[in-house]
């Protein structure tokens, strides 16, 4: 195993090699910027103009004026991946002379390497010193324009870890799969001007929302992913988008190719409604997880979450806001769902060169109240992943109230700081801790879990190479005290990310 992690390492770092020489012969090539070449962001405010004009260019004719809605989420962890992920470029705009002419073709290729210092884990089966090396190759060709209507996506990873004391996971290990890989028809105008449909099908990967309920979980080294059928009304920048999905979830396998779960579909309608971007962008949704288990033992559960995002900036004042409001109903085995969830942000950017923002957030989840009667009170988090929530990884939109303060900044143009005070309690004390295994079903244990601190660094040595720096402690409040060992916990992390475009 370890060869095979030396070859993919080496593999990757070679190309790198390889085009940063092309790339560095040829630096009096002018070169595109961008680092999102399929969208434009705006960071806040009124629509804007996506028509540009070269100086000098005063003898061709205007671009077409097309309008932009889309406005950057202000609230910390809520921007999701973009479609291509960020690594890969169109090849055309990497400034390369030879792939000048490939404008139909995207490409990328990136690895990360990162080391953990964890000490007293509480998602372990027992608390003690774990010191793991995490590895993830990932690669992406996207085919467009050229056979248009006809379209074609593909990525591929490599996920694997090293030196654990703890049995391999489909969290850290997925060993050379498939994370996306569709074909798509894409009518440009079908829903009016510059307003395209597109109708895809096979695997996907993606963030919605506020990646609170749908994610591929960027920071684990495995990814989510769905088989299935996506139709897509609308584009980013229009003033309205609506994303109708039907698709089944991957089973991880570690050393075997992935596979669709056939006994769970999960359906999908998400609304983007950004006409009043200048104010908020609004964000209904509509979801649905549909579990027929083979296995007498598991439940058959039917989930409807209904919700509704919201996000904006409050003009020039500096001030921002991100919201999350959900309710599920449906069934939970022979039990009735009823459960809700809120989370909210507000947020200050001072008018300093560091652009220092100081936020404050507060998320609820409902949990069960009581577990031998005939509802169930625990909101189902869906596919979400739990970064946002807790650095530590501890905890996710579950049965939960979690407080937190967050400053963040920019020293430098290439390097951010952020530190935060997260503080978590049990919604119900009667339903469980999931993320460490802890429940007391009489609710005699206490409800407050514990408190965390956390420090983030993230330099951008280079345009393809970032280092992350991290630390995050843990102290355990009465509920696990009473539930089981309890030391503070201490984690610790050194990220390297590489990629092969600027």
């Amino acid at each position: 195993m370890i060869g095979n992690v030396r070859a993919v390492s080496a593999w990757t770092l070679m190309i790198l090699s390889m085009v940063c020489s092309d790339a560095t012969a040829q630096s009096s090539e002018p070169r595109n910027a961008s680092t999102a070449p399929s969208q434009t962001v705006a960071t806040a405010g009124a629509p804007h103009s996506s028509a540009t004009q070269k100086a000098g260019a005063t003898s061709q004719p205007a671009a077409p004026l097309t309008l932009d809605y889309y406005v950057r989420p202000p609230g910390y962890g809520t921007v999701g991946e973009t479609e291509p992920p960020r690594y890969a470029r169109t090849l055309s705009q990497t400034g390369i002379p030879s792939l000048a002419e490939l404008n139909w073709l995207d490409f990328g290729i990136d690895f990360r390497n990162r080391f953990e210092y964890r000490d007293d884990d509480y998602r372990r089966t027992r608390l003690t010193l774990d010191t793991p090396f995490l590895l993830r190759s990932r690669m992406y060709v996207g085919i467009h324009d050229i056979f248009d209507p006809f379209r074609f996506v593909l990525e591929f990873k490599d996920a694997r870890w090293e030196n654990s004391k703890f049995p391999d996971t489909d969290r850290e290990v997925d060993e050379n799969d498939i994370i996306q890989a569709y074909g798509e028809l894409y009518f440009k105008d079908a829903l009016g001007p510059q307003r395209p449909l597109r109708l895809q099908a096979g695997r996907f990967a993606f963030d919605y929302l506020d990646r609170r309920l749908i994610s591929r979980n960027p920071w684990r080294n495995t990814v989510n992913n769905f088989d299935g059928f996506r139709a897509i009304l609308g584009q980013q920048s229009n003033d309205w988008q609506l994303d109708l999905l039907a698709m089944q979830p991957v089973e991880r396998r570690l050393r075997q190719p992935d596979r669709t779960d056939e006994e769970e579909w999960f359906y999908a309608a998400i609304g983007q409604w950004r006409r009043w971007s200048k104010i908020i962008t609004l964000q209904p949704y509509y979801l649905v997880r549909d579990q027929d288990r083979k296995d007498p033992t598991r439940a058959d559960r039917e989930i409807h979450t209904l919700g509704l995002r919201g996000y904006g900036y409050v003009g020039d004042t500096g001030l921002d806001y991100d919201f999350n409001i959900a309710l599920q109903v449906g069934d939970d085995g022979p039990r009735e769902q009823r459960a809700m969830a809120a989370a909210g942000e507000l947020g200050y950017t001072f008018k300093h060169a560091w652009k220092p923002r100081l936020s404050a957030f507060c998320g609820y989840a409902s949990g069960d109240r009581d577990p031998n009667d005939r509802t169930t009170e625990r909101f189902d988090r869906n596919f979400g992943f739990a970064r946002p929530w807790s650095s530590n990884d501890y905890f996710v939109w579950e049965n939960v109230i979690a407080p937190k303060l967050r400053l963040e900044m920019q020293p430098h143009k290439q390097l951010t700081f952020e530190t935060g005070y997260h503080a978590y309690w049990l919604a119900s004390d009667s339903d469980s801790w999931s993320s460490a295994a802890r429940r007391d079903r009489l609710g005699r244990s206490c409800d407050f879990i514990g408190h965390e601190l956390d420090a983030r660094l993230r330099w951008k040595v280079d345009p393809r190479v970032e280092v992350i720096l991290g630390y995050a402690h843990f102290m355990p409040g009465g509920f696990t005290k009473n539930t089981g060992d309890a030391d503070d916990s201490d984690f610790f992390y050194v990220e390297t990310s590489l990629q092969l475009f600027e």
